[in-house]
């Protein structure tokens, strides 16, 4: 919905054009306020949040100066700073609220660290990378061995290699994976 269409609706009908604001924005307004508070409020809680974040929506969305843009930008802010206040004064000296009788298990801690996952992907891309880097036969055997999980064996059947061969390749090229790895800073 946009600011004019708004200003239009309410020039009509205020209530219309209050109605057609909720219908809009209602799941996303429970959806920044269930994400904030999940872990410390109850579901009427979040449900009293949103309808905070309406009624002072309507109280100071002021038509008269309603540009022609989106009003998503206006009501996510509301939506984000309600529902901080809303944390802020449920978590003052109060341990968090997990409820185990309601039907919604999302409110129990995922144990998901984004930073962690984060750290651990660019680990994995400089890994990734630094294999390549190695060169043929070496990477392929480096990821045929420890990403595939065959043997010397199979790997020198595929390669034309004798396995022997192989071994000594993967030993060597590990050697100056690690060589690298710590050039690059990573240890362990």
């Amino acid at each position: 919905m946009t600011g004019s269409e708004y200003k239009r609706l309410y020039g009509r009908s205020p209530n219309k054009a209050h109605r057609a604001l909720f219908d809009e924005y209602c799941a996303y307004v429970y959806t920044v306020a269930h994400n904030r508070l999940r872990l410390t409020a109850r579901k009427e809680d979040v449900e009293e949040c949103v309808s905070d974040v309406f009624a002072e929506l309507y109280r100071r969305l002021d038509p008269g100066d309603m540009t022609d843009g989106e009003l998503k930008p206006l009501v996510s802010t509301f939506a984000k700073r309600r529902a901080i206040d809303r944390y802020r004064s449920l978590t003052g000296n109060n341990p968090p609220v997990v409820s185990l009788y309601e039907d919604d298990m999302s409110a129990l801690d995922s144990g998901f660290d984004l930073e962690e996952e984060a750290e651990r992907s660019e680990l994995q891309r400089l890994v990734l990378k630094l294999i390549s880097d190695l060169g043929e036969p070496d990477s392929t055997i480096v990821f045929q061995r420890y990403y595939f999980d065959r043997t010397s064996k199979e790997i020198a059947a595929d390669l034309s290699m004798t396995s022997t061969a192989v071994r000594t390749r993967c030993s060597r090229a590990l050697k100056r994976l690690r060589e690298c790895l710590k050039a690059a800073g990573i240890t362990q």
